[in-house]
């Protein structure tokens, strides 16, 4: 690889990924077809719900045993998992790739949006469900919307045939 072509790979690529099979291609296409020094492999999840806090007055005797708050939230463990095996699809498609997982504050659009602008990811990349006619018209992808909505290159992979 000659010095000219070490310039124009992509410092920075972060690769949207929430283990589906549009999200594995995605990840096969940027292996097969780009070159970056780092490869950002973001799941973007939704924390738990816990409820409200307990009430502070026990009226019935001895304090009730508190709940456990140090639990791992059960979204956020399935966030490390899908992210893993996005991880391993990464390495084996020859990418130097890290794990990052990032809570929805908003949507998952934006945290993508917002992801990238955090890392000054030159690319991002992400699959597609492929929805067309008036079902795209009523469902916009997160796909579309972050090409709409952020300001960097990305690479949307559509669903195989």
């Amino acid at each position: 690889m000659t010095a000219e072509a070490d310039d124009s790979a992509a410092e920075v690529m972060v690769i949207a990924f929430d283990g589906t099979d549009n999200a594995r291609r995605a990840v096969h296409y940027a292996g097969r077809f780009l070159s970056s020094n780092r490869a950002v492999v973001l799941t973007v999840w939704t924390p738990a719900y816990r409820g409200p806090e307990p009430v502070p007055l026990d009226l019935d005797g001895p304090p009730d045993p508190l709940p456990d708050l140090d639990d791992e939230d059960m979204a956020y463990a399935d966030a490390l998992r899908i992210n893993a095996e996005g991880i391993t699809l990464a390495r084996s498609a020859g990418l130097a790739a890290e794990p990052l997982c990032a809570a929805s504050t908003s949507t998952v659009w934006n945290t993508i949006i917002e992801t990238a602008d955090a890392l000054d990811a030159d690319l991002i990349v992400t699959g597609t469900r492929g929805t067309t006619g008036l079902r795209s018209l009523l469902q916009s992808s997160v796909a579309d919307r972050v090409l709409r909505h952020g300001h960097r290159p990305v690479l949307i992979v559509p669903p195989g045939r």
